[in-house]
């Protein structure tokens, strides 16, 4: 049993969870675990996962225990213990409605820089790595480390005594506060591509 996904170029992929926590693949008919799932997610597959007693959709439960499952990989954590703090800091404030948007486009952007890098290291790179590429890797994560970081201005709560935001023009200051950040992060990536191009 396959669905259509949203973008229509190929088809989602059906998965059923049962009560002895076991996925069942309906594409394939086969039983399946969820290390085969992140397999899934990196291949670009699309797939959405029911409960198998009460059709619930619980995709993003599911994605969440993913993501567990791989920062307990030695080696393989990716997510900064102050960013987790502030993420959970978000929830049940009046900003939580912002977050999900703010990090989909985000990661949005990250992954349109990764593939603009790779394809800048592909049109420099013969069958040697040139000169200055660990270099741009290092500031390549260092971006990622300052996205993280806008997250802050969510996170941070007037001590007593210090100045708050107003009603009207708060949450627009941090969203233009983002918005410069996010152009900042840009203009150091065109910087990257053009000290590649100078060594090709």
């Amino acid at each position: 049993m396959v669905q259509t996904s949203d973008s229509g170029t190929s088809p989602q992929v059906v998965i059923k969870k049962y009560a002895n926590r076991r996925l069942y693949n309906t594409e394939s008919s086969s039983y399946i675990t969820l290390e085969t799932l992140s397999e899934m997610v990196r291949a670009g597959r699309d797939f959405v996962v029911y409960d198998a007693k009460t059709s619930e959709d619980i995709t993003r439960s599911v994605l969440t225990q993913i993501i567990v499952e791989e920062e307990n990989k030695v080696g393989q954590s990716m997510l900064p213990t102050t960013f987790l703090r502030q993420l959970i800091g978000l929830y049940g404030d009046n900003m939580q409605g912002m977050v999900p948007r703010y990090l989909e486009s985000a990661m949005t952007q990250f992954s349109r820089q990764q593939a603009q890098m790779r394809a800048a290291m592909q049109q420099t790179m013969g069958s040697f790595l040139p000169p200055g590429m660990e270099e741009i890797g290092r500031q390549n994560m260092a971006m990622m480390e300052r996205a993280m970081s806008l997250f802050a201005p969510f996170a941070t709560r007037p001590e007593a005594g210090g100045a708050t935001a107003s009603a009207d023009g708060g949450t627009e200051d941090e969203i233009d506060t983002l918005r410069h950040e996010v152009e900042r992060l840009q203009a150091e990536l065109a910087a990257a591509k053009e000290k590649v191009a100078k060594r090709g």
